[in-house]
């Protein structure tokens, strides 16, 4: 077991040897080290290595810049630690768990199409789900040598139930197993919650959730809680759902199935690729197009969750902050490249 000491303060927590990285063994010991995407893509979780040794789990992660590296910066998220070692990194109170991430074992219950490259996929683990809603997990598959971040689409539950709309990623190694080979009955290993980007349930706004793609798990969480929720019972929600062809869109059924929804929730999608005779009559175009078309100045009055392929997500939080001035407090989402 290694001791990982913060320099500069007296915290300091343990990386037991199923730890797979300092990131999620310091998120482990409830500590608020600073990170987003937990996958070595965003460069929030950066850190000066000052006493001991680690092991670089993915030197060429795109979150570290040539700068970074000639300066000596590793990602917590792409280091184990070989000892005890002692570094330099930043902290914040935002980033301290909500609910304290758990690493253990799940079996899968069910796995249902939802469209043509849309999985959901249903596990079950040995506690209850203890999770915010728009939270993620680490998923690892058996022999896999790293963990991949995929977002509930459920609630928390006391029956221990994690579900996740998955799509498949082209030439993606962990999707094609978990599409081609994973069936009911197979072990995986879930670690979480994480990420930052969940339900604020006081916030006195109406909600606005948009999503592109397999994005749409987070918020289609994110929007049962605000359903389902009897604190946020007086919250109207406004969904909004891209994809590149009709075939891809879905949730309208689950979220119209919910209670209240016929009176509070409304749900418009867009398609970006629209083609003759697809019998596509709805808007076209980019999703954050069709958001500020249809809300207008409003759009500063919701409390705003997003989630999708990051050119959808840079292109809607430039029109959220920079065209339509929301305050930035106000727009929630995880980094993820």
């Amino acid at each position: 077991m290694a001791t990982i000491k913060l320099q500069g303060s007296d915290q300091a927590f343990e990386q037991e040897p199923h730890h797979d990285c300092l990131l999620r063994a310091g998120l482990h010991a409830g500590i608020g080290l600073a990170y987003e995407c937990n996958s070595g893509g965003c460069g929030s979780c950066k850190f000066e290595l000052i006493e001991g040794d680690v092991v670089e789990l993915w030197e060429q992660a795109p979150g570290l810049g040539e700068r970074d590296r000639k300066k000596g910066r590793k990602l917590a998220c792409q280091c184990r630690a070989v000892g005890d070692v002692t570094i330099k990194m930043r902290t914040d109170d935002q980033c301290r768990p909500p609910v304290v991430p758990r690493r253990f074992p799940a079996t899968l219950e069910r796995r249902h199409s939802i469209t043509d490259d849309i999985i959901e996929f249903r596990f079950r683990g040995d506690a209850p789900a203890r999770f915010l809603p728009g939270q993620y997990a680490m998923l690892r598959l058996p022999d896999s040598d790293s963990p991949r971040a995929y977002s509930m689409s459920n609630l928390p539950n006391d029956d221990g139930i994690w579900e996740f709309w998955i799509r498949r990623k082209p030439g993606g190694r962990i999707t094609q197993r978990l599409f081609d080979h994973l069936r009911p009955g197979d072990r995986v290993t879930l670690d979480g919650p994480y990420g930052m980007a969940h339900l604020q349930p006081d916030s006195p706004r109406d909600i606005l959730c948009i999503a592109g793609g397999s994005g749409i798990s987070p918020v289609l969480s994110i929007a049962r809680g605000v359903l389902l929720d009897p604190r946020l019972a007086d919250r109207r929600l406004h969904f909004f759902f891209g994809g590149r062809t009709p075939a891809d869109i879905c949730g309208a059924d689950q979220l119209r199935a919910l209670p209240g929804a016929t009176e509070r929730l409304t749900f418009q999608a867009a398609i970006s690729e629209p083609t003759d005779g697809d019998g596509w009559a709805g808007p076209a175009g980019f999703i954050h197009d069709t958001v500020a078309h249809t809300l207008g100045d409003t759009i500063r009055n919701h409390e705003c969750y997003l989630a999708g392929p990051p050119p959808m997500v840079q292109a809607t939080t430039r029109m959220l902050l920079l065209e339509q001035h929301v305050p930035q407090e106000q727009v929630h989402f995880d980094r993820f490249f």
